[in-house]
């Protein structure tokens, strides 16, 4: 029997589900960790309120005495970053966050005014934009240790264009680096495929053990 000694909350991004993120949380559990990927509301809130809402949750699935890793994919690596900021986790370990806009979205500023885009996106992802002035005190200070994996495999020839560095298409590899990261790693694949990546996987464990890709 596997005893897990840590847990993890893994987050999933806008427009997506827990079910996005079930075989790196399968990966994680086999590697003897303890895994909360759970659902919660993307398109319907800002982001403090969701990560206000995230918080709620896990605090009653979590033990005071086992380290807490996050884990975060796209839009979940900004939450997981406001829930560390605002609430200060006891026994915190590391953080890893995959394709996440640290820096924002050039293809969120496009889409911004769009009225699908609003619509549908919700207070959320007007949130994702480039100009992060508004809600840099959300995020916090970066003083623990957080990898951030980036995609490279942009194939959306429009968003490819738009963002016109290297991406994933969806976000650029700069967006994803944040001061005082610990480390930063480029993998090729697209923005929907990182969670499902074995390299993606076999790194992001890395990371969560020993600190480094």
């Amino acid at each position: 029997m596997v005893i897990c000694k840590e847990s993890i909350l893994l987050l999933h991004g806008i427009f997506r589900s827990k079910k996005h993120m079930r075989i790196l949380e399968s990966y994680l559990v086999n590697h003897g960790y303890e895994v909360i990927n759970i659902n919660y509301p993307s398109l319907k809130h800002d982001l403090d309120t969701l990560a206000s809402l995230i918080w709620k949750i896990v605090q009653e699935r979590i033990s005071e005495n086992k380290k807490i890793n996050f884990v975060g994919y796209s839009m979940g690596g900004l939450l997981a970053r406001i829930i560390i900021n605002k609430y200060k986790p006891e026994n915190l370990g590391r953080v890893v966050l995959i394709g996440t806009p640290n820096k924002g979205s050039e293809i969120a500023d496009l889409l911004k005014n769009n009225t699908f885009y609003k619509k549908f996106g919700g207070p959320a992802a007007q949130q994702l934009i480039t100009d992060q002035s508004k809600f840099s005190d959300l995020f916090g200070k970066v003083d623990y240790e957080v990898g951030c994996i980036a995609g490279t495999l942009g194939i959306y020839p429009i968003s490819s264009f738009l963002l016109k560095k290297k991406n994933d298409g969806r976000v650029s590899v700069e967006s994803t680096k944040i001061k005082n990261m610990k480390d930063h790693i480029s993998i090729s694949s697209t923005h929907s495929y990182l969670p499902y990546s074995r390299k993606v996987h076999k790194n992001t464990l890395s990371f969560l053990q020993l600190g480094k890709f």
